[in-house]
């Protein structure tokens, strides 16, 4: 089959997971929500396992390739609030319900190994990029500024769906501020 009924599924597989579950959404719900037949399914993922894996291999890779560009257009001294903003955008196009990879993380904790490790390393991978805009920025002497700053976007994800967007959003940028405001004013 061509890679477009492939990427079809997984964006109907990201949807359904996304808004119903994991383990709330049967295969029997994705092939009929994408019309195709179960061997399409299974020609192209050969688990309902793979394929969750799939889909957040691929909705990790759009939210790492948004952060990294923001953060490589973003001027001297800006990476972070760049990365920042980004993640904020990402957050009000899509991710108001919380985020994808924690919800992973509790429903495959005690059932795949695999899934589990994929949603850890995914959040690894945002620390590392943090990391590098705060290093960028010039403020990696911080040893514990990355950290909070992970921390604060982690909870974004969690205050949208309690506070609603804009108010999560705001309340992240103001922390975010008062964070690297402090970190500067040491660094001088």
């Amino acid at each position: 089959m061509p890679a477009s009924k492939r990427d079809h599924l997984l964006a109907t597989a990201e949807r359904l997971f996304y808004e119903q579950g994991f383990h709330a959404t049967g295969i029997d719900r994705i092939v009929a929500a994408a019309g195709v037949v179960r061997m399409t399914l299974y020609n192209h993922f050969a688990s309902k396992e793979a394929l969750v894996a799939a889909v957040l291999q691929a909705r990790h890779e759009r939210f790492v390739a948004s952060l990294d560009a923001a953060t490589a257009d973003a001027p001297p001294g800006q990476a972070t609030r760049a990365l920042v903003e980004a993640h904020g955008r990402w957050l009000e196009h899509s991710s108001q319900h919380g985020c994808i990879m924690v919800k992973a993380m509790g429903e495959f904790a005690e059932h795949s190994a695999e899934v589990h490790a994929l949603a850890i390393s995914a959040k690894r991978d945002l620390l590392a990029r943090i990391e590098a805009a705060v290093a960028r920025d010039g403020l990696d002497h911080h040893a514990d500024l990355a950290r909070r700053l992970f921390v604060v976007l982690e909870g974004s994800n969690t205050a949208v769906v309690l506070l609603g967007m804009q108010p999560a959003l705001s309340d992240t940028r103001a922390v975010v501020d008062a964070l690297l405001n402090a970190a500067r004013s040491v660094s001088s």
